[in-house]
């Protein structure tokens, strides 16, 4: 059998600190695409990840709610602990352990259209794997977990040794303003974009928080607008959601401008309200009509 999108990476425990409170919830690219693609019930999905024995309840939960999950032992869990000081600007982050990277037996026996890499560490997709599912299908990734790297649990920023190698054989890659700087020395978004573009990324997705996002197909510049929230009440998993926007509807044969613009629309949407995205598609709709918008 094969699906139309298929997401591949860790389910996080993360532990959340502040002043004022400590949570411990569930999170990381798989749980937050995870949880907003099965808002739409018109796509072949599936998720493939690692977690230890412990967040197995996250698992069933996700299955309970209709989702395809496989998962790969593993010991322990990716498990980050963020402390936030009295400015919430300020982080510090950990990982009090790694679950193991993914392998080419654990991905062999499946089938997608788009494989979407959601790499949280920079050793969670062993190049070998990448370029075996670009060997069957079109491969997407975020570039964030690629530039992280653990040392004796604290996080560090890094360079991608091998992005020149890996980078050839995926076709979707989104980066943030820092991320596409780190990894090609670009400040300027366009020749960023452009030198990403010929190391062999097909669809170069650069966003920008509130001002926008801009998509280089190699042949023009796409200048995606952001949609003004009615306000701002949790980030996290904004770009995880764009992804899903994007994937969903170029799965569904959208345009780049098409699917570019409902990808900004989920991410407002669900910039608005705690959690994973929780929408629908007419709202998503209903947002690109009317909420305003602000560009690069």
């Amino acid at each position: 059998m094969k699906h139309e999108l298929c997401c591949i990476g860790h389910i996080t425990h993360d532990k959340i600190v502040t002043p004022k409170n400590t949570a411990h919830m569930p999170g990381g690219t798989a749980f937050y695409f995870s949880k907003a693609m099965n808002c739409f019930s018109d796509i072949d999905y599936t998720l493939l990840t690692a977690v230890g024995m412990e967040d197995m309840p996250v698992v069933e939960d996700l299955r309970r709610e209709g989702i395809a999950v496989d998962v790969m032992p593993s010991p322990t869990s990716v498990y980050f602990e963020n402390i936030y000081g009295d400015n919430s600007d300020n982080r510090t982050q950990r990982v009090l352990s790694k679950a193991n990277p993914f392998t080419l037996d654990f991905v062999r026996s499946v089938e997608s259209d788009i494989f979407h890499l959601g790499s949280l560490l920079a050793d969670d997709f062993p190049k070998e794997v990448v370029e075996y599912l670009a060997g069957k299908s079109l491969v997407s990734a975020d570039s964030q977990g690629y530039l992280r790297e653990v040392r004796d649990k604290d996080v560090f920023p890094v360079d991608w040794p091998e992005k020149h190698e890996v980078l050839r054989h995926v076709h979707f890659l989104k980066a943030n303003e820092h991320e596409m700087e780190v990894l090609t020395g670009y400040t300027d978004a366009e020749k960023a974009a452009m030198e990403l573009y010929s190391w062999g990324v097909k669809e170069v997705l650069l966003t920008f928080g509130s001002m926008g996002s801009l998509i280089f197909d190699g042949k023009k510049f796409h200048t995606i607008p952001a949609y003004i929230p009615r306000e701002v009440v949790d980030a996290t998993g904004c770009g995880d959601t764009y992804m899903t926007g994007y994937l969903y509807r170029r799965a569904k044969n959208d345009t780049i401008d098409e699917a570019g613009r409902f990808a900004a629309a989920m991410s407002t949407l669900k910039i608005e309200k705690m959690g994973p995205f929780q929408g629908t598609e007419k709202m998503v709709r209903d947002c690109m009509a009317k909420a305003r918008q602000k560009s690069l």
